[in-house]
């Protein structure tokens, strides 16, 4: 992971021990894997990255297929992650390619008469891990874990500048910062030493089962939850828990030429705490997502949402007069914040967007009489 001497030196200016740098330690051996679809049949819904790692699959997407498939763009078929294969399936490539739906569905036939052996789990679970990693804060202030385990598309200068900008805000508020790109980690007994986690740019499923679990319980009973810009970016995932009650809405797509365009965005709860002294609007660049469906459905409370008119979105992502792009709700008694924007490392730099991110952490970070399970 890149900007480790960055992180450490935080650790430093945080009064931390060594053994609690910005990078997680481990421990011991790592236990086996239990990572979600190892044992799933292969299908046209499969992360494409099973598909290319298995020859037999290969074989036969290739003989439905042939040069559509062959000649994919390379940026789509990488076979270790971080790789954009892990967040597409054939389904979704071919729907954009506006393959033969007869073709589609007779691949996906002989897909799933193909056996998953021990060596397909295995390599399947090739890019989750268990390594026990415990990152420990110290400390009076919030004890924030930020986690950068990315397994699908991975943008190092989004990712970077973020890190870069939380650091900050926690040398300027007090708070005790932790960086990790271990899934282990994601285990009870690190969790209970922080009040929030910080979801940096994360795509890919990038947890076990056990490690969802322990997620999972940790937030709803009081955990609190960051989510920045691509955890919620993926064109398709493969925990519907995460998308439908933690994140609260499911990637659309964004812009492309250009993909980063100016807009306003404007303030909807002016008296919330984590927009606090905002302006009522406030211009911004960025590459701006689109949701499939309208995440106040969800009952969330919108704190930002983006004026189409001012960047003009291609029909197929117009979201209309209301299109929120940062939000916050309860998940049981824990919380949850997402905010789509933070592509345009300036982002970070724009000193509102700083302001409603910094508050929006101490939200979450700090138990809310508001969340009942």
């Amino acid at each position: 992971m890149p900007t480790k001497s960055v992180a450490s030196a935080l650790a430093l200016l945080l009064g931390l021990s060594g053994a609690t740098n910005a990078m997680a330690t481990t421990m011991a051996t790592p236990r086996p894997i239990d990572c979600p679809l190892a044992k799933a049949a292969f299908s046209i819904d499969s992360p494409l990255i099973d598909i290319l790692i298995n020859p037999a699959a290969s074989a036969i997407v290739t003989e439905e297929l042939g040069e559509s498939f062959t000649k994919l763009n390379p940026f789509l078929t990488g076979t270790s992650a971080p790789t954009f294969s892990v967040i597409v399936t054939l389904r979704s490539v071919y729907a954009m390619n506006k393959a033969d739906p007869a073709t589609l569905a007779r691949l996906d036939q002989r897909l799933r008469q193909l056996p998953v052996t021990a060596a397909d789990q295995r390599a399947r679970c090739a890019r989750y891990d268990n390594v026990p990693a415990d990152p420990r804060p110290s400390g009076k202030g919030l004890h924030v874990l930020v986690f950068e385990k990315i397994n699908g598309f991975l943008d190092k200068e989004s990712v970077a500048t973020a890190r870069h900008a939380l650091e900050s805000m926690a040398q300027e508020r007090g708070w005790s910062l932790q960086v990790t790109d271990k899934g282990g980690a994601i285990r009870p007994e690190v969790l209970a030493h922080y009040d929030l986690v910080v979801w940096n740019n994360i795509s890919g499923d990038a947890l076990t089962l056990t490690q969802r679990k322990a997620l999972r319980e940790w937030i709803t009973r009081g955990g609190g939850f960051v989510g920045l810009h691509g955890a919620a970016g993926d064109p398709m995932t493969f925990w519907d828990w995460y998308n439908d009650t933690l994140i609260g809405a499911s990637f659309l797509g964004h812009p492309a030429n250009p993909q980063f365009r100016p807009a306003t965005l404007h303030v909807e709860q002016p008296a919330d705490a984590t927009t606090s002294g905002l302006p009522a609007e406030f211009p911004m660049t960025d590459e701006w997502y689109s949701f499939r469906a309208n995440p106040r459905q969800k009952g969330v409370r919108v704190l930002l949402t983006l004026d189409e008119s001012g960047y003009n979105p291609p029909e197929h992502l117009v979201m209309g007069k209301d299109h929120p792009i940062a939000w916050k709700h309860c998940v049981g008694r824990g919380r949850s914040f997402y905010s789509a924007i933070g592509h345009v490392p300036a982002t970070f730099a724009d000193p509102n967007y700083r302001r409603f991110l910094t508050q929006a952490l101490e939200w979450a970070g700090k138990p809310d009489p508001s969340c009942k399970p």
